[in-house]
């Protein structure tokens, strides 16, 4: 499927794509192109049904806890990285 940004570079979904998939994604840069990935109602729904009983025995907050921990070194990781590029 191929689709086009307007002028406000917004992209619009068919219908049969936001029933299936939802309307809320996640926008991951990669080096090589850019992906959409849809974003569970409940993410911890989500992530359960994607791994299944691995976190069955975890409660909600140590994940929540976990998560917030992983985001901040990778964003400390990145600032980190930005500062060093800007330095060169």
């Amino acid at each position: 499927m191929s689709k086009s940004t307007d002028e406000r570079g917004r992209i619009y979904l068919p219908k049969d794509v936001r029933e299936r998939f939802g309307d809320q994604y996640r926008i991951v840069e990669l080096p090589s192109h850019v992906a959409l990935f849809p974003v569970d109602e409940d993410p911890l729904d989500g992530i359960r049904d994607a791994v299944g009983d691995a976190f069955a025995e975890t409660a909600a907050d140590e994940l929540k806890s976990d998560a917030r921990e992983a985001i901040s070194r990778e964003i400390r990781a990145e600032k980190q990285d930005r500062s060093q590029d800007c330095a060169e």
